[in-house]
C-alpha cells in the first residue's frame, strides 16, 4: 500500500498527498568525478543542551562529524564552516575553529578526502571596525589558525569590509594582503546579498558588472594563489561570463543553487578548460549527496543525458529550498537531513528551525519526493506527521 498523509496546501487547505515510491539513486562505487565538488556542510545541533538557542551554539558534535563521513563516501568534498553551517548565524568564530579542526581530523582517515575551510572576519565586534586595517588584522588571525592546522583556506566575504571599503581599491588592498600570505591556493567566495543583504555592494560596487572587473582583477594579480572563486549571485549569466574571463588554471565554483545542473555539465566554450564548466561548491549538495554524487559519476563516465536526469529533478527542490528569503535556506537543508534520518531532531543552532513555515515545509516534502530524495519513505512520513501534528495537522 502506497504511503500517504494530509499535507496542507496554497490555499492554506488539507489535502492528502500519495507518495510516488520511486527509490531513492544510489551512486556507484569506485567512480571518480571528473567535477571538483564540495558540499557546504550544515552542522547539527544538540537539543538536549542546557543553552538559550538564540545566543549560544551547542553542537552534537558525533553527528555533525558523522555526516562529514556521509559525505566523504560519497566522493564529495566538504566545504566546511562557510553559511550552510549558519556561519554568522548561530556559529561563532570559536565554535566554528573546533568544526574545522575535527573535520580536518576526520578527513586523515579518508584517501583523498577534500575539505576546505571558511575563513572571515566574523570574529571581530562589526562597531569596534574602523579601518581597512582593522578587517586585514581579522583575516590574518584566522588565516593563522586556519593554516596551523593544515586546512585549505575558503576566503569569505567579510561584513566589516563591506561596512568600512570606501572603494574598490579598499577591496584590492585588503586581498593583495591575504592571498600573498596564504600558504596554499585559496577559494575566493563572492557571496551576493540575497544570502546577506549585510554584503550589499561587495568589491566596491553595486553594478554586478563593475564589481566582477574588480574580483577579476585581484584573481589576474595572485593567479597562482587562486585555486577558484565560488560565486553565490544566483545568476547563470553573470557565472558564465566570469567564468570565461578567469585566468589559466583557476577555477569557477559554482555557488548557484538554482542552475547549478547545467552550469556542472557545461558549454565547452572559452580558450582553457575551466571556462567551458563550472565545479561545484554548494550548500543544496549538502541536502541531495547522494543524487549528486551518483550525477556527477555519470557525468565522469561521458553519460550527459544520466546526469540531467538524476540532478534535472533536484532542482525545483533546491529553488524552494533557497527561496527568498534566502538567507533561510539553512533551515530545508537541515529538514532534508532529519526527513532521511541523519539526525534524530529537527532542532537547530540559533533556533533556525521557525524561520519557514508549515506549508514550505510541506511542498519542500512534496518536491523532495518528486525528485527521488526520501532515503527511507516510511520514516521520512512519520516525522513528516510529527512536524504536522506539532503544528495541529492530524492524519
Amino acid at each position: 500500500m502506497a504511503l500517504s498523509l494530509t499535507l496542507p496546501t496554497a490555499s492554506g487547505s488539507l489535502a492528502p498527498y500519495a507518495l510516488r515510491g520511486t527509490a531513492p539513486v544510489k551512486p556507484e562505487a569506485g567512480v571518480k568525478f571528473n567535477r571538483i565538488a564540495y558540499s557546504a556542510a550544515h552542522v547539527v545541533a544538540d537539543p538536549l543542551a542546557a543553552v538559550d538557542p538564540w545566543l549560544q551554539a551547542a553542537v552534537d558534535w558525533d553527528t555533525t562529524i558523522a555526516y562529514r563521513r556521509h559525505l566523504f563516501s560519497l566522493g564529495l568534498g566538504v566545504a566546511e564552516a562557510m553559511d550552510t553551517a549558519q556561519r554568522g548565524m548561530g556559529l561563532d568564530w570559536p565554535t566554528s575553529l573546533e568544526l574545522i579542526r575535527r573535520s580536518l581530523d576526520a578527513a586523515k582517515d579518508v584517501p583523498g578526502a577534500l575539505v576546505a575551510s571558511g575563513c572571515g572576519t566574523d570574529h571581530l565586534n562589526i562597531d569596534d571596525v574602523k579601518s581597512v586595517d582593522d578587517v586585514i588584522r581579522g583575516y590574518e588571525e584566522q588565516m593563522a589558525a586556519i593554516e596551523a592546522l593544515g586546512g585549505k583556506l575558503i576566503v569569505m566575504a567579510s561584513r566589516a569590509l563591506a561596512r568600512v571599503a570606501k572603494s574598490p581599491a579598499d577591496y584590492e588592498r585588503v586581498y593583495d594582503r591575504i592571498l600573498s600570505q596564504a600558504k596554499q591556493p585559496v577559494v575566493l567566495h563572492w557571496l551576493g546579498d540575497m544570502f546577506d543583504p549585510a554584503l550589499a555592494g561587495y568589491w566596491g560596487n553595486k553594478d554586478v558588472d563593475a564589481a566582477m572587473d574588480t574580483a577579476l582583477a585581484v584573481i589576474a594579480a595572485h593567479p597562482h594563489k587562486v585555486d577558484g572563486i565560488k560565486i553565490s549571485l544566483l545568476d547563470k549569466d553573470k557565472e558564465i561570463a566570469m567564468r570565461r574571463r578567469l585566468p589559466a588554471g583557476v577555477r569557477m565554483y559554482t555557488g548557484d543553487d538554482f542552475n547549478y545542473a547545467e552550469l556542472i555539465a557545461g558549454d565547452g566554450f572559452g580558450r582553457e578548460p575551466t571556462h567551458g564548466k563550472s565545479d561545484a561548491l554548494l550548500g543544496i549538495f549538502d541536502a541531495i549527496a547522494p543524487a549528486a554524487s551518483a550525477a556527477l559519476g555519470a557525468l565522469a563516465q561521458g553519460n550527459t543525458e544520466k546526469f540531467h536526469a538524476i540532478l534535472g529533478p533536484t532542482v525545483p527542490l533546491s529553488r524552494h529550498i533557497f527561496a527568498a528569503p534566502t538567507r533561510f535556506y539553512k533551515t530545508g537543508v537541515v529538514f532534508m537531513a532529519w526527513l532521511n534520518g541523519h539526525q534524530k531532531h529537527f532542532t537547530m543552532v540559533g533556533g533556525q528551525q521557525s524561520t519557514r513555515s508549515l506549508q514550505h515545509f510541506a511542498e519542500l516534502f512534496r518536491l523532495a519526493d518528486a525528485a527521488n530524495l526520501l532515503e527511507q519513505p516510511e520514516l521520512a512520513v512519520r516525522r513528516m506527521k510529527t512536524l504536522l501534528a506539532l503544528h495541529g495537522v492530524e492524519g
